[in-house]
């Protein structure tokens, strides 16, 4: 059974690269924490570091196991946290999972301003995660809620999800740019002009998607710049860099230098759920997520079908 203080000490030496630095960061001596390194690495059947007189380095193997461990520590320090809550009579606390959408949208601060007001006491940890991690969160109890852009499939044995809004794509373009001051805008018009688009962290594949997504609409974007996200994108547009989609969300303040406009015939969305496990443990639960669903469509067009069994 792996020991959850040897792995600290893995992870502090990953970290610092250095036996020395790693036994000062964690007050000890560095003999001890060598030897529990080589405990480690003798149960595990499995060499996590490359030694040299200088430094050590992590195997290929060492930085998978660096990245599951680290999972681990968080996974027991919020149960650490919940069964000492528990332990106090409190109900414990909220472990939400995220993707940005969640915020810029309004649905995630509605909710948490929501539960502040109701439930003062109750602590919020937030989790910054890609929908594949917030699944196995959610599957693993180190989760509560998962607010997603994609929902696990229906028949998902362990977990449910529901729509909350579909954030329509709209065309932010210099406002200094020749077609600014049309008011309707089609495939033509910006076909082939410069264009910025706007990664996608959960699909590998965004930038054919998007191209792809282009072309059924009649139109062939001229990439000229990548955007990590849609707040760089309305930054490059606004310097004059190109033309760039971004959820309506993201331009309800407007950024000055940029106009924004409606493309009735482009269909694209950003699509924000939520998801959670079937079985609920705690009321708290079950009561935060309802006010996450009660909040839906507040800024957004609100999604049309649902997964059944809400």
């Amino acid at each position: 059974m792996l020991d959850l203080r040897q792995l600290r000490y893995f992870v502090a030496v990953a970290e610092a690269e250095h036996v020395g630095r790693a036994a000062d960061r964690l007050r000890m001596s560095q003999s001890p924490l060598s030897r529990q390194i080589a405990q480690l690495e003798k149960s595990l059947g499995l060499t996590l570091f490359e030694r040299s007189q200088q430094r050590i380095r992590l195997t290929s193997d060492g930085r998978v196991f660096l990245t599951e461990a680290r999972a681990l520590l968080r996974h027991a320090d919020r149960l650490e946290n919940l069964g000492r809550r528990l332990g106090r009579g409190e109900e414990g606390g909220l472990c939400i999972g995220y993707v940005a959408d969640a915020i810029h949208t309004g649905i995630l601060p509605t909710a948490l301003r929501a539960l502040r007001e109701e439930r003062p006491e109750i602590h919020v940890a937030l989790y910054d995660q890609e929908s594949t991690e917030q699944f196995e969160g959610l599957r693993q109890r180190s989760l509560d809620i998962a607010l997603v852009r994609t929902p696990p499939p229906e028949d998902d044995p362990d977990l449910k999800a529901y729509p909350l809004l579909t954030d329509p794509l709209l065309l932010a373009l210099p406002a200094s740019h020749l077609l600014a001051a049309q008011e309707k805008l089609m495939p033509d018009d910006v076909n082939g002009q410069p264009w910025i688009a706007v990664g996608d962290s959960q699909d590998q594949g965004w930038r054919d998607t998007f191209v792809t997504s282009c072309l059924a609409y009649g139109f062939t974007p001229d990439i000229r710049l990548d955007a990590a996200d849609p707040l760089t994108a309305l930054g490059l547009v606004a310097s004059g860099l190109g033309l760039a989609l971004v959820q309506r969300s993201m331009v309800r303040g407007m950024v000055e230098g940029i106009v924004v406009r409606e493309l009735p015939w482009y269909g694209g969305a950003v699509q924000l759920w939520a998801a959670w496990h079937r079985v609920d443990l705690r009321p708290v639960v079950a009561s935060f997520r309802e006010t996450v669903l009660a909040g839906q469509g507040a800024t957004c067009t609100e999604a049309n079908t649902a997964v059944s069994d809400r």
